[in-house]
């Protein structure tokens, strides 16, 4: 039997983390074997990328290479890692997926979506998550809640107005995929978030 895939997306500071933890323990009280990765990452190679997507540089990063790098580590944490582990039979829970691509590029970086969806076809042959997590709230409050951990990534250094640009973008595709998008509204507190997560896999896992 094939595991499942689940990807968990939302802006800086919704608390993904912790949420993803939540996920786990649930994981682990069904007896679900299961890997728990992210993006951009997951694999050495990809993992190598990441810092060049996320670190500061003196060179400012064309988003198009920004775009270009992010669907080659992705490639590389499919084949290396997610195909082989759902082929086993192990669950993935992944720190964002191509989603995140369709918000912070797409939307964040205004580049063109129809590049992004002729990279996920060419690059990924429409590979998805069979669930995503969309953990919402408004960019402000997740900005803030980001700023208490430290210092912030390239990404993250952004303006308000880019993350509400990627909000806009993930609400378009949650819309536009229903069947497998699960909204949470991240806004309230920690317990109450997890509340909502738990009683959604119930739902849906049973």
């Amino acid at each position: 039997m094939k595991g499942q895939f689940i990807s968990i997306e939302g802006l800086e500071g919704v608390g993904k983390t912790t949420q993803a933890e939540v996920l786990c323990h649930w994981l682990e009280e069904k007896n679900i074997a299961y890997i728990r990765t992210r993006e951009p990452g997951g694999t050495e190679i990809a993992e190598k990328i990441r810092h060049l997507v996320l670190e500061h540089h003196s060179e400012p990063m064309d988003a198009t290479t920004e775009l270009l790098l992010v669907f080659a580590a992705r490639r590389q944490h499919v084949e290396a890692k997610i195909k082989p582990a759902i082929e086993s039979g192990l669950w993935v829970v992944s720190d964002r997926f191509t989603d995140a691509t369709y918000a912070y590029q797409g939307g964040g970086r205004q580049l063109d979506k129809t590049l992004i969806r002729l990279l996920e076809q060419q690059v990924l042959n429409d590979f998805q998550p069979n669930l995503t997590l969309w953990f919402d709230c408004d960019a402000d409050i997740g900005l803030a809640r980001a700023r208490v951990r430290g210092e912030l990534d390239r990404i993250e250094t952004e303006d308000i107005e880019f993350f509400n640009r990627c909000r806009a973008a993930y609400n378009e595709r949650c819309v536009s995929q229903p069947e497998r998008f699960l909204t949470l509204d991240a806004a309230k507190t920690v317990s109450e978030v997890s509340q909502q997560l738990i009683k959604a896999l119930e739902l849906r896992y049973g």
